[in-house]
């Protein structure tokens, strides 16, 4: 009983981590990724947080039939450009948890399709 518990928790909590957002609807979609969970200090913890940012991509990114060639490849290059584009919040998010005499920064990464 306790690890159903345990289990329904966690899936909650990671569900909650990747929080759609809707921000200039008609541009581009874009997707909020939380770390405030991670220690960033750690491998395993940047290791998280690039995985995040990477379907947080997946999702922003998503186009309806990817089996025809150009839309394969317009799914590939947007992922590309957002993980790119979340590259310095990344950076940034990295420097403060590894140098205290860096100023804090929101806990949040914001994933954009362009």
């Amino acid at each position: 009983m306790i690890k159903t518990i345990s289990a329904i928790a966690a899936l909650l909590v990671a569900s909650a981590l990747v929080v759609p957002t809707v921000s200039q609807a008609s541009v581009s979609n874009s997707v909020r990724v939380s770390y405030a969970d991670l220690n960033l200090g750690s491998e395993t913890g940047a290791w998280i947080l690039e995985r995040r940012i990477s379907s947080a991509a997946r999702i922003v990114c998503e186009i309806e039939d990817s089996r025809e060639l150009a839309l394969r490849q317009a799914t590939v290059v947007c992922r590309t450009q957002a993980i790119a584009d979340a590259q310095p919040a990344f950076n940034a998010a990295l420097a403060a948890a590894r140098n205290p005499s860096v100023t804090a920064i929101p806990a949040t990464i914001t994933v954009i399709a362009r």
